[in-house]
């Protein structure tokens, strides 16, 4: 059975770090800033966590 081959996709959203959790970019946060808050834009500056529930799939994506 060939192996499995990971998501290009998800390889250049996520990113693991090292205790193993899933780092992700906020959406929203390309263009139209005229409309957003300058807190609101602080905040997708930073970046986000994915949620447990979608951990597993996430992985198996990023590593194959």
């Amino acid at each position: 059975m060939p192996k499995m081959k990971s998501s290009r996709a998800a390889k250049k959203r996520f990113k693991l770090t090292a205790k193993g959790k899933i780092g992700r970019g906020h959406s929203f946060a390309s263009h139209k800033f005229t409309s957003k808050s300058p807190d609101r834009k602080r905040r997708l500056r930073q970046s986000g966590q994915v949620s447990k529930v979608d951990h597993r799939r996430v992985k198996t994506m990023i590593l194959g």
